[in-house]
Parts: structure tokens; C-alpha cells; sequence
């Protein structure tokens, strides 16, 4: 097995190094190079093609990002893709989230992105540097008969344009300590718990343990994207085109702005200084015991559970009514993508072909991206999981069997920004610099000024 090129980029100062390679001759080059060098440029497609025909050595750079876990696994996958394609040589980087991002921007800035991506609910804002795999698909390249419609449907674009092919679905919840419940004489969340119910929960926790009911929330999808989903059926924050919200009333949002005030003045639910103290999620409060509650996301369960070593479980996010809309769907975690501008995307599309079909691939990744899209590779790898890996299937199928609802799972460019103002805007209302009101109308009118 030969030995794999890994490179690890975890720190951003890092991440402008090498950035000059690849630029055109000096202005001391003669004529007679240049015409040469735009000779290259128009053949090299020509070129790229005769290469991958041929068997002649192909070099495909891939990057993702995740935990250590997902790195190791996705490297001994190329691995194995290699050793069946020896005329194949995959260069893999893998950072961190945020790093990821700043490479993947500075490489678009310089149309020179992976020619394999990973990519996330926020790809509208790379889109002109994807590749749809329709054609792909079509010709036979990437075979998705073993999945359906709708999984297909979570990598799509709003015109139905193949973005990518997910490589894990999943979904999000609030996992808990039932053993804390019981000795605070509350009762266990059910499928249809309201957020009434979870604040109770909250206080009664921390008055009769002395512990956080519940540790750090997604205050945005729960206080912002889903609660605007539940407030009314079919309803999103974000209209479905990206291209603005499709949301203007402020009051649910401030709502929830006063469940985390309050929840935080009772000592209830971390300060905005606490929560800098949760660096991943091995080290969340409910891991530690510091807290009865969090937020997670189906993928994370079994990191969770193992890294707690006691019994935990999941329940569904609560919803503002019992009767009343869930707010969220099953979709996808990540997807793989094709550069636009690779030279080999035929052989791409193959190895993205192969990561999500192959059953000895994804019996190493074992769904740590999320639940697999291809009928018989998830149950292969369901088969092989431990308890706490079954309860992510077993979660994921509960919400994927709960009612239908027009759920808008892409983020447009903007998102990230107004996520991030969202969180200082829970900082002020924790602190009383702000109230809930306050908070929720600055929101709306700084996500629309992003448009």
C-alpha cells in the first residue's frame, strides 16, 4: 500500500503558503512563450481527456473537513480507491470547519478549487465553481439506483440541477440524560414535547440538581430557521431562492430571546462566557455532567454517547405547539461535489461514484457523516453498528417518518454572517444590554440589509 500525501492545515496563518505557485511566466518571458502557454491553455481539456483514456498517471486533490475520526477513514478509503486505480493519485487536505472555508474562498478567488469538494447546506455561494453531476448521473458514471428521489433531492438545487451527491443524511435533536430527569422528577421528553415543556424541564433540573437544565443550543436553527418553520406550517426564514427572507414578523424570534434570558438568569442554561468553554462536543456539559440537556446533530450521537460512558438518549427538537409543525426535515450533512474547473471530472465523478456505493468503502467510513443515501450500503453498515451508532438510524428514521413539511434546507451566502450576528445578539439579551424585542428586530432588519 503505497504511503498517502496528508496534509493537515489546522491553523489559518498556515493557509497562505504556497498561494503564489502556479502563476503565469515573469514579464521578461518573449512573445513566442506567451503564444505557447495560451496554446496550452486551449488544448488542455484535450489533454486532460487523451490522459484519463490512456491509464496515464491522474492527479485529483480532495479536501474535507471533520474530526480526526472522518480523516482517518476517509484517507484509508482512498486508499483502497487507489490500489483498484493505480493510474489514480488522490492528494487529500483536511482541516477544521472554519479553515476549510477560508481555503476553499481563497482557491475559488483563484478558480483553482479541490477537484473533489465537500460541501455543506451553503453551497448557493460556490455554485459557479460546482459542476452539476446530472450528466453524470445520466451516463451512468455516479449510479444512484439504489437510492431515491428524495435523497436526491436534498443536493439539489432550487431548478433540480445535481449539485452533489450526499454522503450522509441527517437530522438534528436534543439528547439528555434520563437518569437526570429521574432523580429531578421530570418526566422524559416525548416525540411532540413543546418548548413550554423544555424550559420547565430546565429550571426543575437545575433547582433540584444544581446543574445547566441544558448546555448550548444552535440558537439559530432552533430560535430562528426552525422556529419560523413552526410558527407556521410551510413557512421559512430564508425565501427559497436565496435571494432574500421570506420572514418579516418578530415575534417568535423574540420569544425564544426571552426563553434563553430567562433560562440563563436562573442559571438555568450557560452565559455567553460558559459556552466558550465547550470546545467540541466530547467536552459539552452534558458529556461532563454539568448539564442534563443539549443540542446535537443525529451524526454526533455516538461521539456523544461514548464520550459521556453513561446511558444517553434523543428526543426531537420540541415544537411550539404539540399538534403543531415539526419545522425541520431529514437532509443532508455533507455532499461531494466536482470542481467546474478540474481537469479530470470524469474521474471525479468515478471516485464519488465509488464512495457512495461501494459496501467495503463504507463499511471503513461507517456512516460518520451521517445515515447513507444508498439503500444497501445503510443497511450494511447499520448492521455492523454498535448501540449508539443504531440509535442515530433509528432517530434519523423517526424524523424522516414524521409529516412532510416544506422545509428550505439551503443556505444562501449571506447565512453565516447573519448566524453570527444572531449569537452577539444573544450575548447582548443575556447580558440585559438588550431586550428580547430589541434583539429580534435588529435581526430581521440586519438579515435583510444582507441582501
Amino acid at each position: 500500500m503505497k504511503r498517502k500525501k496528508i496534509v493537515c492545515l489546522l491553523l489559518s496563518g498556515l493557509l497562505t503558503m504556497g498561494l503564489v505557485s502556479g502563476c503565469g511566466s515573469s514579464s521578461s518571458d518573449e512573445g513566442g512563450d506567451a503564444k505557447n502557454e495560451t496554446k496550452t491553455e486551449d488544448t488542455k481539456k484535450d489533454d486532460a481527456a487523451k490522459e484519463e483514456a490512456s491509464g496515464d498517471k491522474i492527479t485529483l486533490r480532495m479536501a474535507w473537513w471533520g474530526s480526526q475520526t472522518r480523516h482517518d477513514a476517509t484517507n484509508k478509503v482512498i486508499e483502497m480507491y487507489e490500489e483498484q486505480n493505480p493510474n489514480v493519485d488522490i492528494e487529500a487536505e483536511f482541516y477544521d470547519f472554519d479553515s476549510y472555508f477560508t481555503k476553499l474562498d481563497t482557491l475559488v478567488a483563484a478558480e483553482d478549487p479541490w477537484d473533489i469538494i465537500q460541501m455543506g447546506g451553503n453551497f448557493p455561494k460556490y455554485e459557479n465553481s460546482i459542476e452539476y453531476l446530472d450528466s453524470y448521473i445520466e451516463d451512468g458514471t455516479i449510479d444512484v439506483g439504489d437510492t431515491t428521489d428524495a435523497f436526491l433531492k436534498t443536493t439539489q438545487n432550487n431548478n433540480g440541477d445535481q449539485v452533489g451527491i450526499s454522503v450522509g443524511t441527517n437530522t438534528y435533536g436534543i439528547a439528555y440524560d434520563p437518569t437526570m430527569f429521574e432523580e429531578a422528577g421530570v418526566p422524559e421528553p416525548t416525540d411532540d414535547w413543546t418548548w413550554d415543556e423544555w424550559k420547565d424541564a430546565c429550571l426543575k433540573i437545575t433547582e433540584e440538581l444544581g446543574v445547566y437544565g441544558s448546555s448550548k443550543m444552535d440558537n439559530f436553527i432552533a430560535g430562528v430557521t426552525q422556529r419560523v418553520s413552526q410558527a407556521e406550517k410551510d413557512a421559512n426564514f430564508f425565501n427559497m431562492e436565496g435571494t432574500g427572507l421570506a420572514w418579516d414578523d418578530p415575534e417568535p424570534i423574540a420569544d425564544y430571546f426571552a426563553m434563553i434570558q430567562e433560562l440563563t438568569e436562573a442559571g438555568a442554561y450557560p452565559d455567553a462566557g460558559a459556552i466558550k468553554e465547550i470546545k467540541d462536543i466530547e467536552n459539552d456539559y452534558l458529556v461532563t455532567g454539568d448539564a442534563a440537556m443539549t443540542w446535537v446533530a443525529s451524526n454526533q450521537i455516538n461521539s456523544i454517547v461514548n464520550a459521556a460512558g453513561r446511558e444517553i438518549k434523543v428526543a426531537p427538537v420540541p415544537r411550539m405547539e404539540k399538534d403543531g409543525a415539526y419545522g425541520m426535515i431529514v437532509q443532508s450533512s455533507q455532499m461531494l461535489c466536482v470542481s467546474k474547473t478540474s481537469e479530470y471530472k470524469q474521474e471525479a465523478a468515478k471516485f464519488i461514484n465509488y464512495f457512495v456505493n461501494d459496501i467495503e468503502a463504507n463499511k471503513v467510513l461507517n456512516g460518520e457523516r451521517g445515515v447513507p443515501i444508498m439503500t444497501e450500503v445503510r443497511e450494511t453498515v447499520k448492521a455492523q453498528a454498535d448501540d449508539s451508532s443504531k440509535m442515530i438510524y433509528d432517530f434519523v428514521d423517526k424524523i424522516g417518518n414524521f409529516p412532510v413539511e416544506n422545509s428550505n434546507v439551503i443556505s444562501p451566502e449571506p447565512k453565516t454572517e447573519i448566524e453570527d450576528y444572531d449569537k452577539l445578539l444573544i450575548e447582548k439579551v443575556q447580558y440585559g444590554e438588550m431586550t428580547p424585542e430589541e434583539a429580534a428586530d435588529d435581526l430581521l432588519e440586519f438579515a435583510k440589509g444582507k441582501f
